[in-house]
């Protein structure tokens, strides 16, 4: 499933830009490679994130999976929750299974990231 109103990274990393703040998790497809998530580990509010370089980690039962940063920013704040229940990056990767929130350094950043019908294509959807 692809949202519409997001955009998104070919490393499978979904954006939601509200005015200079971006909320950042794995797409739908993602998860559903990954399988069983286990544990993840994300960066504490406060901690710079550059564009396509690692954030954190997602480990699965399948494999340990860096988690790439859409855009260059400062973390504001991250889901604390994902800790003690990882699994709701399975049921809600849009939705309650978010990682990161950034202030966004250069909102042109944001023209570099595929849009919903870009990224269908990418996963054959």
């Amino acid at each position: 499933m692809v949202q519409d109103d997001l955009l998104y990274t070919k490393e499978h990393e979904w954006v939601k830009a509200e005015g200079d703040i971006a909320t950042i998790g794995i797409t739908d497809y993602a998860q559903n490679q990954l399988g069983d998530i286990v544990y993840v580990e994300l960066p504490a509010a406060g901690t710079r994130v550059e564009s396509m370089k690692p954030f954190g980690t997602v480990e699965a039962v399948k494999a340990v999976s860096d988690l790439y940063a859409p855009i260059t920013g400062e973390v504001i704040e991250a889901n604390d929750a994902l800790g003690a229940a990882p699994d709701v990056i399975k049921s809600s990767p849009y939705g309650d299974g978010w990682m990161i929130r950034v202030r966004i350094a250069d909102k042109r950043e944001l023209a570099t990231l595929m849009k919903a019908a870009e990224y269908r294509q990418l996963v054959g959807e």
